[in-house]
């Protein structure tokens, strides 16, 4: 009977597991991320790692290049009162405060899980190092870690590489079975966003 019920409870368990891998593969959101074939595709790659504090934290690197110039993808990542206007799932941002370099921005904005919508806002410092650099602290919000950089480097041809590194960890319970896909997921949708963004502004001059 006890071996029944074991074979039972984890023929369920694999089931559960299964349509929550399908459903992270299958949203919506991972729709988004395959860009026309005249924009890149990104490269993202997502870890879950130890911080020096013990905590565990996602690791993300992400990159690609775009034939737009680095000016262009400069004024997009910096235009941060339109960044909703192409990131899927950031429903708002607004500069708080600007001095010299250094600008307060929050945001707002959701992720998706199954049948359920977790809405975070954010509070961020962003200390811009024109023409490559920007760096996002956060001051507070909905995580307990979140730092990303960007960079631009020129490309051959007059393009521009994009790279993107960020750590981060919400303060909502993630489940650790399928976070990874979830980050993965979100990151890669935001690039595309942002890589087609910067050729549509490029081939608008």
């Amino acid at each position: 009977m006890q071996t029944r019920r074991f074979f039972a409870t984890a023929a369920r368990w694999g089931l559960f597991v299964s349509l929550l891998l399908a459903y992270v593969l299958s949203f919506p959101g991972a729709a988004r991320a395959a860009a026309p074939a005249d924009v890149p595709a990104p490269a993202v790659n997502v870890e879950r790692v130890e911080d020096a504090e013990g905590g565990k934290v996602y690791q993300i690197s992400a990159s690609g290049t775009v034939t737009a110039p680095q000016a262009v993808a400069w004024e997009v990542l910096t235009d941060y009162a339109h960044l909703a206007d192409f990131v899927p799932d950031l429903k708002s941002a607004r500069v708080l405060s600007r001095d010299g370099t250094r600008i307060i921005v929050e945001q707002q904005g959701a992720t998706r899980f199954l049948f359920f919508n977790r809405y975070i806002r954010l509070r961020v410092q962003v200390h811009e190092q024109a023409p490559d650099r920007i760096d996002v602290s956060l001051i507070d919000g909905d995580m307990k870690v979140y730092r990303c950089r960007w960079q631009l480097v020129p490309s051959s041809g007059g393009g521009t590489t994009v790279l993107y590194q960020a750590t981060l960890e919400p303060k909502f319970h993630v489940p650790r079975i399928i976070g990874t896909s979830l980050v993965r997921r979100d990151i890669t949708a935001m690039m595309a966003a942002v890589f087609l963004r910067m050729e549509t502004q490029a081939a608008a001059r």
